[in-house]
C-alpha cells in the first residue's frame, strides 16, 4: 500500500476528517473563529504557497496558469500592510489595467481576499489603497519606468513580470525605491518566459525561487478545464511553460529555437515512403556496461519529399540488451526499413548487439568524423528551410536540439545531446546522403 500523502493545506486536513472527528473539530471552534475561516489565508494556503523560511530579498514565483500566484500575492501584501500602519508598498502590473482587473479587483485580488470590513479603501484616480490603520498601497504600470523616480518603499508586489515591455528599466527603478524599513522585500509572480530580467533575477543569490504546475491548485480548478488544457497542449513548448511554469530558455547561437521547432511542428504527417531509425549508442556499449543513454528516433521521408519525426523511442541507462531490444521494437511499430547507428563507441559491438536483437533490417555504422554540433548544422538548415517537421512532441528530444549552439557546445539537459544526435543520423541518411534508384531533382 502506497504512503498517505500528508495534506496540501490545514483546509484539507479538516475536510479530510470522518463526521465524527469533524464535528468534534467544529465544537473546538468558537463563533468567532468560524467566522473568521472563510478569510484565513493561513487555513486555506498550500504548504508552497507559504513564504519561504530563509533570508531573501526577492521572492521569484514561476508557476503555471491556475497555480494561485495572485492570490499568494495579494494575501502577502495583505498581511503586511495589516500588520504595520507605516508601510508603503508598491504594486506593479504590466498595465494599470491589468493591476487594476487583476491585482486589485480581480478574484483573487486585494478587494476580494479580505472581509468587507478590513477591507482596504481603492481611489481608482490615485491609484491607491488604503487600510484603515494607515498603510497604503500604490499602483505602478511597467509601461511607464519613470512613475517609480521617486517613491519609497517598505514591500513590492510585482505580476507578471515577464510581461513587462521595458523590463529592465522597470526593475530598476523599483529597486531605486526599496529603501524602507529594515528589511525591504519584493514578491514577484509570473507564468515564466524566457527573457533577461528573469533569468538574471533566477540566479540572484538574495532570490529565493518558487515553481508551481496548473495541478498543484487542482482542488480549486474545474477538472474538466485541467484535462481539456492538458488534452490541447500537454508536452508543447507553450503546455510546458504556462500549465507546468518550466522556464524554457532559447541558448544564444542555439541551431534550433523554440519558435523554429513550434513552427515545423504537425499534427500527421504525410504517406511515408521511407523510414530510417536513427540510434546513438551509449558511451558504455564497448565495455557491454550500460551507458547514461541511448538515443533512438525514427524518421519518416514523406511523399512531399520532406522528413517527419514520428517518434522519440530513447531509452536512458540500458544495457546493451535492453537499449537493442528497444530499436527493435521501434523499427517494429513504425514500420522502419533500415538502422543507422553511430559506430565510434564500440564499433562492430554496435552491429552485434542489435543484430542479437533480431531485428531482420539493414544496418549501417557511421562514423562520426565531426563533433555532433558540427554534424548538427546542416539538420538545422533542414529546418530552417521548411524540410523537416515534428509530427507530434517531442519534449526531451527538443530540449536536446535546442541546447545545441554553433561553436560545438552544448548547453541542453544531461551530459550530451544523444536524442538529438540519433535524429541527425535519421535525417543525414534520409535527406542529405546519397539515395540510389530515388528519382531527385538538383537545383542549379
Amino acid at each position: 500500500m502506497e504512503p498517505l500523502l500528508p495534506p496540501k493545506s490545514e483546509a484539507a486536513r479538516v475536510f479530510a476528517l470522518s463526521p465524527e472527528d469533524f464535528a468534534k473539530w467544529l465544537k473546538s471552534k468558537s463563533d468567532a473563529e468560524l467566522a473568521r475561516i472563510e478569510y484565513d489565508w493561513p487555513f486555506w494556503r498550500r504548504a508552497d504557497q507559504v513564504p519561504p523560511a530563509r533570508d531573501w530579498r526577492l521572492w521569484l514565483i514561476l508557476a503555471g496558469r491556475g497555480y494561485g500566484k495572485t492570490r499568494i500575492g495579494a494575501e502577502w501584501v495583505r498581511a503586511h500592510a495589516e500588520a504595520d500602519g507605516n508601510v508603503h508598498i508598491a504594486l506593479v502590473a504590466s498595465t494599470a489595467t491589468d493591476g487594476r482587473n487583476v491585482m486589485i479587483e480581480g478574484p483573487s485580488g486585494l478587494l476580494n481576499c479580505a472581509p468587507e470590513r478590513s477591507r482596504p479603501i481603492w481611489e481608482p484616480s490615485l491609484k491607491r489603497l488604503t487600510w484603515s490603520n494607515g498603510a497604503t498601497a500604490t499602483l505602478y504600470s511597467a509601461a511607464e519606468p519613470d512613475s517609480l523616480r521617486g517613491p519609497a518603499h517598505n514591500f513590492a508586489w510585482c505580476d507578471e513580470v515577464a510581461k513587462w515591455d521595458r523590463s529592465e528599466a522597470v526593475w530598476n527603478n523599483l529597486m531605486m525605491t526599496m529603501r524602507v524599513g529594515n528589511n525591504p522585500q519584493i514578491v514577484a509572480t509570473t507564468t515564466p518566459r524566457s527573457m533577461a530580467l528573469i533569468r538574471r533575477l533566477k540566479a540572484d543569490q538574495d532570490t529565493a525561487l518558487s515553481n508551481g504546475r496548473m495541478e498543484d491548485n487542482a482542488d480549486n480548478l474545474p477538472e474538466s478545464w485541467i484535462k481539456a488544457m492538458r488534452r490541447t497542449y500537454d508536452g508543447t513548448r507553450l503546455g510546458r511553460q504556462e500549465l507546468d511554469g518550466l522556464l524554457i530558455e532559447d541558448y544564444e547561437g542555439a541551431l534550433w529555437s523554440r519558435a523554429l521547432v513550434e513552427a515545423r511542428r504537425v499534427a500527421v504527417p504525410p504517406a511515408l515512403r521511407r523510414i530510417v531509425v536513427g540510434v546513438d549508442p551509449p558511451a558504455g556499449t564497448a565495455s557491454g556496461e550500460g551507458g547514461d543513454a541511448c538515443g533512438i528516433v525514427a524518421v519518416g521521408l514523406g511523399e512531399d519529399g520532406f522528413a517527419y519525426v514520428i517518434e522519440d523511442a530513447s531509452v536512458a541507462a540500458a544495457t546493451p540488451e535492453i537499449w537493442a531490444r528497444a530499436v527493435a521494437d521501434c523499427c517494429a511499430r513504425v514500420g522502419a526499413d533500415k538502422v543507422v547507428a553511430e559506430a565510434n563507441n564500440g564499433g562492430q559491438m554496435v552491429a552485434s548487439v542489435l543484430r542479437a536483437a533480431d531485428m531482420g533490417m539493414p544496418v549501417r555504422l557511421v562514423h562520426a568524423s565531426h563533433g555532433k554540433v558540427a554534424r548538427a548544422e546542416p539538420v538545422a538548415m533542414l529546418y530552417t528551410n521548411q524540410r523537416a517537421y515534428h509530427a507530434g512532441v517531442f519534449p526531451a528530444l527538443e530540449d536536446e536540439l535546442c541546447g545545441l549552439v554553433v561553436g560545438g557546445a552544448y548547453e541542453g539537459p544531461g551530459r550530451s545531446p544523444d536524442r538529438a544526435d540519433a535524429l541527425v543520423w535519421a535525417m543525414t541518411e534520409l535527406m542529405l546522403g546519397v539515395r540510389r534508384g530515388e528519382p531527385s531533382i538538383r537545383l542549379l
